[in-house]
């Protein structure tokens, strides 16, 4: 079980794990070792609750398909369990970051002393620009 929070937890069965050969140089051992691996977590599918569902679907991330599958690839280091941990702790953190509710935006008006320095400010800047035009003769 993967704990998100304490009333939310996914199952390992429907996180999918398969092994890839990581990019990037490497030495001698590189062409034959499956070390990096990719995590796939079907949202839809999920036991997910439906809230983290739909904040899930709605993010614009590069890693969640137009089905509604998660990929994350996980390579930063040279063993596959590494790795394997690495790619759950980001999916995790993904999730719990969906889990935070976005602050509403009040939205706020300028104050009238501030309305009033802003139109003098640029009455003054006008008759400054109006004295540098030709003088009349």
């Amino acid at each position: 079980m993967l704990k998100i929070s304490q009333k939310v937890a996914i199952p390992e069965h429907e996180i999918e794990f398969s092994a890839v050969r990581a990019q990037g140089p490497g030495g001698q051992n590189v062409n034959k070792v499956s070390s990096a691996v990719h995590l796939r977590f079907d949202i839809k599918a999920s036991s997910l609750p439906d809230y983290y569902q739909r904040r899930l679907l709605n993010l614009r991330d590069q890693r969640i398909s137009k089905d509604g599958v998660i990929v994350i690839k996980g390579q930063r280091y040279r063993t596959r369990e590494k790795n394997r941990d690495d790619a759950v702790e980001r999916l995790r953190d993904m999730i719990k970051a969906v889990a935070i509710a976005p602050k509403p935006r009040r939205p706020t008006q300028p104050s009238k002393s501030a309305k009033k320095k802003r139109l003098d400010s640029k009455t003054k800047r006008g008759k400054t620009k109006a004295l540098r035009g030709k003088v009349p003769m």
